[in-house]
């Protein structure tokens, strides 16, 4: 019913993806954008929207909010109340105002590295110090996968420094392709709630998980475990957006879920000192179309991505006996440990990754811009039709042989 497999051609239409480069020959799988349009619907959606000609300031309407609620209470049983819910651009614009709504200059925010590259951004702009702590990874010696685990006693001492207030979250995680149980999460919220520490989810990445799973929301793990424990809540904020999902992030629409009515009160402030809080139309009628009509499409191209994966992790692989590759449980980014790699030795990824860009015309990320604990690893994009995903495996192949 949906064509994965046609070919997009994407340059020359101001593309950060295909036209940051001014190599035309260079194939990029980098920044998290797929190469798929957009919903059917959505797109009608702002087809619908455009005819209308005048694009003015826009309210947010009651459908926007129903089509969010429905969407989480029918696919993720959680159920969330207009008002916890703040809109705003983009996640991004999401998390900094939250950072600045709860922290002081000089407090430590807690990273489970490697994690994505603008949570550093963000944390140095709020005046704050990030607290990198490592992934635990172990290897399956058959398959060469590698699986990333909490190292909760790590965890555990950098949340009771005096100084930590908020546990930058990422769920699924980006780029390790973790998804975290219910157990896990609980045990977060325990932890957090402790030592009085903030968590900060960010599920951006939330629909995009392997068929026949969904990913756990922080949101009713949090509102379970505060019901057990009503005397002393956990403090905490859900950022979600359907962007990656439905491939619409220049559309900038994201939503902060907050029960707490005066840190709600708090970040809602953040939001409009930082004058991140118009959004545009596209974006609202984006969203609803994308929840009230987008799942099956949803879950077809979820299908697609994942054997995009167990593809490309057998071809590379079979090729290289050396690589780990990270279990893509979640998000549509390949996670690849290259360190073992004869090209690689005596050099850095980021390095690598230049030279696969100049003379294989492939561009992969860079692992050391997601933290230490990235060096030695490139991510892949797998959101692309198999020719491209192919030919990208092809080039980097050839090159490494």
């Amino acid at each position: 019913m949906y064509n994965f497999d046609q070919i997009t051609d994407r340059r020359g239409t101001n593309s950060v993806k295909w036209d940051e480069t001014s190599d035309p020959d260079v194939l990029p799988l980098w920044v998290a954008d797929m190469d798929f349009p957009t919903a059917p619907a959505v797109q009608e959606a702002i087809v619908r929207r455009a005819t209308h000609g005048c694009f003015g300031y826009t309210l947010v309407p009651d459908a926007y909010y129903k089509a969010i609620q429905d969407w989480f209470a029918t696919r993720h049983q959680w159920n969330i109340e207009r008002e916890h819910i703040l809109f705003t651009t983009g996640v991004i614009p999401a998390i900094a105002s939250c950072l600045k709504a709860i922290c002081q200059t000089g407090d430590n925010v807690v990273l489970l590295t490697p994690v994505y590259n603008c949570f550093f951004n963000l944390i140095r702009n709020a005046g704050c110090q990030a607290i990198e702590e490592p992934l635990l990874t172990s290897k399956c010696v058959a398959c060469g996968v590698i699986t990333y685990d909490i190292d909760w006693a790590a965890l555990e001492a950098d949340l009771s420094l005096e100084k930590t207030t908020v546990l930058l979250f990422c769920n699924p995680h980006n780029p390790a392709g973790r998804l975290w149980s219910e157990a896990e999460l609980t045990r977060v919220c325990e932890l957090c709630r402790k030592y009085g520490v903030t968590l900060i989810s960010d599920e951006i990445h939330n629909e995009l998980t392997a068929p026949d799973t969904l990913y756990t929301p922080v949101g009713p793990v949090a509102e379970r475990f505060n019901l057990r424990n009503p005397d002393n809540p956990l403090s905490y904020v859900v950022c979600t957006s359907p962007s990656k999902s439905f491939n619409t992030a220049g559309l900038q629409n994201a939503n902060i879920m907050v029960p707490d009515p005066e840190l709600r009160r708090k970040i809602d402030r953040a939001i409009n000192l930082n004058e991140v809080c118009d959004v545009n139309p596209f974006g609202v009628e984006a969203t609803i179309a994308a929840y009230n009509e987008g799942g099956e499409w949803l879950d077809a191209v979820r299908a697609y991505i994942y054997n995009n994966y167990r593809y490309a992790r057998k071809r590379l692989l079979d090729a290289f006996p050396a690589l780990r590759i990270a279990e893509m449980q979640g998000t549509y980014l390949m996670w690849v440990d290259c360190s073992q790699l004869r090209k690689m030795q005596g050099k850095t990824v980021a390095r690598f990754c230049e030279e696969l860009k100049t003379n294989a015309k492939v561009w992969f990320c860079a692992g050391s811009i997601y933290g230490k604990a990235g060096e030695g690893f490139i991510r892949i994009n797998l959101a692309c039709p198999r020719t491209t995903l192919t030919e990208a495996l092809n080039r980097f192949i050839q090159y490494v042989e």
